[in-house]
């Protein structure tokens, strides 16, 4: 497996995931060194005739108007970790943690903060030793970055505090000691460049954003399965209505997606054949489904930009400059977290109510509650319960943090991102409407029982397999959170969405609609990145 080069311009999302989740190697790209030497000499010029600069030769926040004598240059960097790694909570998971060090690595790597290139070498030196230094997930505002998190990840780097290496416990100093990594020394702008950034944030986001992404394509398998099980009526999906009359780029791939699925079924429905048009919940799942598509390229553009960016102040420039700036400021991942949280939480909202229809007798034309007996038997009454919690769960989550503000150090920074709480959010909301889903595929495959597995489409019967495998059908009633935990593992695993990958047509990039006229649609997130 190759490594992905670190070079601070061509991260993508996906080589975040793979370093982060599926522990791919990482190496600094050729002409790395060059730049950040280049830089160092910069600072160093600075500090050698003792210039006045923010954060080399002062203080930091309301301590800007400080300046620090040289001989205490070295301590100012080394006090500024010990000081700023205060936050709380739970640690983060080890995946995010390792997307942080790749990220802040890649961001040292532009060339622009200062540091000495053996700092990017100890950050890249962690991740081959797998050393994961345990970051509580509280603590950050989002303004100058997240301070509290990266402070407590260059506090290991220094040999304190404390790390997973391995998934074992330990002092960061022992496991700098097994792994032949020294102590990193800092010096002058080195404690500042490595915790003045968006890097928490941004790595929870990245990974919360991949899973979104495996969600969208399980959204449309669960949704085939419950428009067969309840006799839709896929005219809805003509791509005369999505590709001629309202050509937005994801309700365009989900229908395509839905047409795909649904080929060759022997349940669905014509117009008037059963009814005249379903409920918004089966009729309009392209537009829904796929504004949440579209949603998602968003938050991948504004992603792969802050991965690729110095977030650190203040910036050293060819030129010899040193610009203080906001960079740090998380205000464009807040934005997008929030739109996360809230794109893939109607994903749910939706899902709900075709559990609902496909439960309600009334509505689906199938026994109650999807069992045989019902009465001794209450079936997938209590399944629903679940899921509508979770929904309403998701309503309060996606209540936008990034609406909120609240200064601090001395109202120096006077107005502050929660970007990490957004992230924080979203990753919350990604797990909750992984389960909602995977009661609709719970459901939809029951129902589907009951209408007979053989009239399935090709696609929808290959996905209805996938669950049968986890799960066998409900005849009685059973401990139902087991089968509930293997389905959402199917999902949180990617194996629904690969189906729905298998059977999905690849249209090429920016392919035009139907008579209109070419343009640069946005083509993020038509088709999943489905690996788990």
């Amino acid at each position: 497996m190759s490594s992905v080069l670190i070079d601070g311009m061509t991260l993508a999302c996906d080589d975040v995931v793979s370093v982060a989740r599926r522990r791919k190697a990482a190496g600094i790209a050729p002409g790395v060194r060059e730049r950040v030497e280049r830089s160092r000499r910069v600072v160093e010029a600075f500090t050698a005739r003792n210039a006045v600069v923010y954060g080399i030769t002062t203080g930091f926040g309301h301590l800007a108007r400080v300046k620090i004598p040289h001989e205490e240059l070295g301590s100012l960097q080394r006090n500024l970790i010990l000081s700023h790694a205060v936050g709380t909570g739970s640690p983060l998971p080890d995946e995010v943690v390792r997307a942080m060090i790749l990220l802040r690595a890649n961001s040292l790597a532009k060339g622009l903060s200062g540091v000495r290139f053996e700092v990017i070498e100890a950050l890249v030196k962690f991740l081959e030793a797998d050393i994961c230094p345990l970051v509580p997930e509280k603590g950050s505002l989002g303004a100058s970055g997240d301070l509290a998190p990266l402070a407590h990840l260059a506090l290991a780097l220094l040999g304190e505090g404390n790390v997973r290496m391995g998934g074992v416990e330990m002092p960061a100093k022992e496991a700098l000691g097994r792994a032949g990594i020294e102590p990193l020394v800092l010096r002058p702008k080195e404690g500042l460049a490595l915790i003045n950034g968006t890097q928490a944030m941004t790595a929870i986001g990245t990974l919360a954003l991949h899973d979104a992404e495996v969600l969208a394509a399980t959204a449309d398998a669960a949704a085939s399965l419950s428009i067969e099980a309840l006799r839709g009526i896929s005219a809805a999906f003509d791509e005369r209505l999505h590709d001629k009359a309202r050509p937005h780029p994801g309700q365009r791939a989900c229908a395509r997606t839905l047409r795909a699925l649904l080929e060759g079924s022997r349940l669905v429905s014509a117009p008037g054949e059963l009814r005249v048009q379903d409920a918004y919940s089966l009729r309009c799942i392209p537009q829904i489904h796929g504004a949440t598509r579209d949603a998602l390229g968003y938050v991948k553009k504004v992603l792969e930009i802050e991965i690729n960016s110095a977030s650190d102040n203040p910036l050293v420039f060819e030129d010899g400059s040193v610009i203080s700036g906001g960079n740090f400021h998380g205000q464009p991942v807040a934005l997008a977290m929030d739109f996360l949280c809230v794109a893939v939480s109607e994903l749910a909202s939706v899902s709900e109510r075709r559990i609902e229809r496909l439960l309600n007798p009334t509505l689906s034309g199938l026994p109650a509650f999807l069992t045989r007996h019902g009465g001794v038997n209450s079936g997938f009454m209590i399944a629903h319960y679940t899921a509508a919690a979770l929904v309403s769960e998701n309503k309060v989550l996606s209540s936008p943090a990034s609406v909120d503000s609240i200064p601090v150090s001395a109202s120096q920074e006077d107005h502050v991102s929660m970007g990490t709480i957004a992230a924080r959010k979203a990753r919350q909301v990604v797990d909750n409407v992984a389960r909602v889903l995977a009661v609709e595929l719970m459901c939809a495959c029951q129902a589907v029982d009951f209408r007979g597995p053989e009239n399935l489409a090709p696609a929808t019967r290959a996905i209805y397999d996938t669950v049968r495998e986890a799960v066998p059908p409900l005849q009685e009633d059973r401990w139902l959170h087991p089968d509930l935990e293997a389905v959402t593992r199917l999902v949180a695993e990617g194996r629904i969405a690969q189906v729905v990958a298998a059977f999905s047509p690849r249209p090429a990039q920016n392919q035009p609609a139907k008579d209109q006229p070419a343009r640069n649609h946005p083509t993020q997130n038509q088709g999943a990145t489905v690996e788990g």
